[in-house]
């Protein structure tokens, strides 16, 4: 966690869970930097070391779009400072009233950017941006609502990607949906076939798309980037155990990627995973993903050839 203490800039500031980093957050964030450029101020970014809701209202608490380290280059990448405080029991107690004044005394900050559906404050729920307009000017704090980016939401991601629905998912992202962790040990069923694939353990609450077969990116741990095809699901025609897995065959990789870290972004989703009524003919079937895949990889690096993973 990063302290603003001692700074004697003042802060422009925007907070929230920032889950996604989507566009609708990217142009909160772009409204950040620009009040702060056109203000003489430094623009600064809050986040929580956990979703408030992990807190407030753990049975509803969502699982996350993306890793606390990723979230922080992106929020970086937009050009804003970048702080993460703890969210926990006394954060949840805090008033609107004085979030905002905890802001100004410890933090610096004199203007806040908020999104259209952003609250803050136990009793922030039924506060309108009028209010909160009120509130900042009278703990000396200048409220700026960002423009909306209709239809794009943290929850319609999730929607999406628990659905499968990767394209959607990416359209409201401004990227692919990505999912990391580490490569474990696998039964190497996949390099019997012909298709050796690394198996993903993703932090478990990080959210993993629906079953199914897609084309994805892969970015190895030297920074490059590989077509690849991953199967989420439960093997049925080769494992009759049910455990569910996160399969990449990374294609035109070769090497060793065992308790390494990978990074998987979803580019589009091919088909449903299916019981095959041969191992020949599954064979068969990976052959045509594999083509599919990385016409797909190549096709969207020929469109984004600039856009950085």
């Amino acid at each position: 966690m990063e302290s603003s203490k001692g700074n004697d800039i003042p802060a422009v500031a925007t907070a929230g869970s920032f889950d996604g980093v989507h566009l609708g957050h990217q142009a909160v964030l772009k409204e950040l930097t620009d009040v702060a450029r056109g203000e003489a101020m430094r623009p600064l970014a809050i986040t929580f070391d956990r979703h408030p809701l992990e807190i407030v209202a753990p049975s509803r608490a969502p699982h996350l779009l993306l890793s606390h380290d990723r979230q922080e280059q992106l929020i970086r990448r937009s050009g804003a400072d970048f702080l993460r405080l703890p969210f926990d029991a006394s954060t949840a107690r805090m008033s609107a009233r004085e979030w905002l004044r905890l802001l100004r005394e410890r933090y610096g900050v004199k203007a806040l950017v908020v999104g259209y559906d952003n609250t803050f404050g136990h009793d922030g729920i039924d506060m309108s941006i009028a209010d909160y307009e009120r509130l900042g000017e009278e703990e000396g704090i200048l409220v700026k609502e960002a423009p909306l980016v209709a239809g794009v939401s943290s929850s319609a991601i999730r929607r999406a990607v628990v659905t499968g629905d990767v394209e959607k998912a990416r359209e409201m992202l401004g990227r692919p949906y990505e999912l990391e962790g580490s490569v474990i040990a696998g039964e190497a069923l996949g390099r019997t076939l012909g298709y050796p694939t690394a198996n993903l353990s993703p932090h478990p609450r990080r959210l993993v798309p629906a079953n199914g077969v897609y084309a994805a990116s892969a970015l190895t741990p030297d920074g490059k980037e590989y077509p690849a095809m991953v199967n989420i699901g439960r093997r049925p025609t080769v494992d009759d155990s049910g455990r569910r897995s996160i399969e990449a065959h990374i294609i035109g990789w070769e090497g060793d990627l065992y308790c390494r870290p990978l990074s998987i972004h979803f580019l589009s989703r091919i088909r449903d995973e299916k019981k095959f009524n041969s191992v020949e003919a599954l064979r068969t079937r990976l052959h045509e993903d594999a083509l599919i895949s990385k016409k797909i990889f190549d096709d969207f690096r020929i469109e984004q050839p600039e856009q950085t993973l």
